[in-house]
């Protein structure tokens, strides 16, 4: 089996494993609204990430990767031929095309394929127009082993593709950053720059990883995460680009709500943030669902959590007769070139994840 061993770096400063950064290649992370080859997915399969609830998250996934498969190709990580045949099965009960989906025999510990997936990058002058950054993956500080299996995924599929790999050699999670496609990332202070990630680093040298591995050229920081977020601050829960100098942001309207002043601080963090051309953020304003509870736990429930598809943007939703259909409303008019599909996450959300979290997209070169 492929491990991370085999790519450890030396030296100081920036580790180079490789004889150039993406950056200096010419490659880029494009946004999340740019043209998609595929959606890649890890089939879930870990009852203590749903304990007592794996079995009701396979019909609303299913459902997940039919809305996907109306406009790409959906790539699904799987065990082995049975649990191919299982998903198969869960797959054509949706009504899902199986010829648009590829199933492909990679051992995984858990499904959060955002975080553990493949990061790609794309150059459309290179000789190799596409390329993958494999980041370290430790679980979120550590917090679930094992995950050996999970943090060689990105260097799996390189080989499965035939994409070359860059292995900067540091802890990074593709729900922690979030991109205008314009050279822009935005993050949180409280994920990124949490210990149980890169001690060694501060923040200065987090941000050249950032530059130098996804070809971005401004950082944007954010504080802490919403409550229940077990990531230590994910920015996609909080805060997404939705065009190259507009983000929405969820809010808190129930001062007594835990999550007020969270969301609060950062609406002030957003209303300072400047482009590279000087510009300010344009701000939508986003509601948070009522809180979702489920065994004495808050759970991390956002509608920021949703996925940009190529057919659809696809929001998770809770049950919640007063703000599902206003959060589907406000992300209407921010995608009207896309239809925008609401699918119920209250199972999901058990996990600490939605649709954002479960997902990586792959770009296409055009």
């Amino acid at each position: 089996m492929t491990t991370k061993s085999q790519y450890t770096a030396s030296g100081s400063g920036l580790p180079t494993p490789d004889s150039q950064t993406p950056k200096a290649s010419g490659y880029q992370f494009p946004a999340e609204w740019h043209p998609h080859r595929a959606t890649w997915l890890s089939w879930p399969h870990k009852e203590a990430s749903w304990p007592g609830k794996l079995d009701a998250v396979f019909a609303p996934y299913s459902q997940f990767i039919r809305e996907i498969s109306a406009g790409e190709h959906v790539c699904i990580n799987v065990k082995d031929a049975a649990m191919e045949a299982f998903a198969s099965e869960h797959l054509i009960n949706a009504n899902v095309d199986l010829s648009a989906v590829t199933f492909y025999h990679h051992p995984t510990d858990d499904a959060w394929c955002r975080d553990h997936g493949p990061a790609f990058l794309i150059n459309p002058e290179a000789a190799v127009p596409k390329v993958i950054v494999d980041w370290g993956y430790n679980a979120w500080g550590n917090k679930y082993p094992p995950y050996e299996q999970d943090d060689v995924i990105p260097t799996l599929v390189g080989e499965a593709l035939g994409i070359p790999v860059y292995h900067p050699g540091i802890v990074m999670e593709g729900g922690s950053v979030d991109f205008n496609g314009a050279g822009t990332i935005l993050t949180s202070m409280a994920c990124l720059l949490n210990k149980n990630r890169n001690p060694q680093l501060n923040q200065q040298q987090i941000e050249a990883y950032l530059y130098a591995y996804y070809g971005a050229s401004q950082v944007l920081w954010l504080g802490d995460g919403i409550v229940g977020d077990d990531t230590d601050g994910h920015i996609d829960d909080i805060t997404r680009f939705v065009n190259a100098d507009t983000v929405v942001t969820v809010i808190e309207e129930n001062r007594s709500d835990e999550n007020y002043s969270i969301l609060q601080d950062n609406l002030q963090l957003l209303k300072k943030m400047r482009l590279p051309d000087g510009k300010p953020l344009k701000i939508i304003e986003l509601p948070m669902p009522k809180p979702v509870i489920y065994d004495g736990q808050r759970l991390p429930a956002s509608y920021a959590n949703f996925y940009i598809a190529n057919a659809a943007v696809i929001v998770p939703t809770y049950r919640d007769d007063s703000n599902d259909q206003k959060a589907l409303d406000i992300l209407s008019a921010c995608f009207p070139e896309r239809r925008v599909v609401g699918i119920d996450s209250t199972d999901i959300i058990w996990g600490l994840g939605s649709w954002h979290c479960l997902s990586q997209q792959e770009p296409d070169v055009v």
